[in-house]
């Protein structure tokens, strides 16, 4: 795992993400079920090593890419932590990443109960390996934070959307309630919405206008 130069011993380096989304008016996280040890048994954020001649961005989309199926998702680099007992067998540098996925855009939903795969509500964690509850804990104070001054809940978004579902992801997200009016001025004078000229007449309410957002880059305003 790791090297030794010059009388200097070379870290192992791995890559952790933090993958969001949202369900049943509920911010989640992925976690899987380590099968080795140590911690063998105990959820942890998926990751790995970075393999030789891979790059820390390609090595995010990999395993991100092994644990969901999906690749064009909204990602960024979040935090580079090396504790130097992190992780028990040796020094380990991980650099973890942040990606949003929207619920529809997941392969397997969660109904189906696959042993070492679970998408956990981040405010009913189970116990978690190495150091991954500080990781998860810095990563949902970052999201919630970006939310307030970008368009980064773009990436947990249907493609077309009503402004009261809008609303209701963001107050999912930062775990307290909006203004509805205020939510709906602010977020037309921001000027990153467009109307799609459709309206959503499923349901019982009135139809509603469906907006999408112009650009799928992160903007801030």
């Amino acid at each position: 795992m790791n090297t030794k130069y010059q009388g200097f011993e070379s870290p192992g380096v791995t890559v952790d993400l933090v993958l969001f989304t949202v369900n049943e008016d509920r911010l989640k996280v992925m976690l899987v079920r380590r099968a080795e040890t140590p911690f063998q048994g105990i959820w942890s954020l998926p990751g790995g090593f970075l393999l030789e001649n891979e790059s820390l961005d390609s090595a995010a989309q990999r395993v991100l890419h092994e644990k969901t199926g999906v690749s064009e998702v909204y990602m960024e680099q979040l935090y580079t932590f090396g504790d130097p007992q992190r992780d028990p067998r040796s020094r380990v540098i991980t650099v973890a990443y942040i990606a949003l996925i929207p619920w529809q855009s997941l392969p397997q939903p969660e109904s189906e109960k696959i042993a070492d795969l679970n998408w956990s509500s981040v405010d009913a964690l189970p116990k978690l390996a190495f150091d991954h509850k500080q990781i998860l804990e810095y990563a949902v104070t970052r999201l919630r934070a970006k939310v307030s001054y970008s368009n980064i809940v773009y990436g947990l978004m249907p493609k077309q959307f009503r402004l009261s579902e809008l609303q209701r992801m963001y107050e999912t997200i930062i775990d307290d309630s909006l203004d509805k009016r205020n939510f709906r001025k602010r977020m037309l004078a921001t000027g990153l919405l467009k109307e799609t000229g459709k309206k959503d007449l499923a349901g019982a309410h009135r139809p509603a206008m469906l907006y999408q957002f112009k650009s799928k880059e992160i903007v801030f305003f």
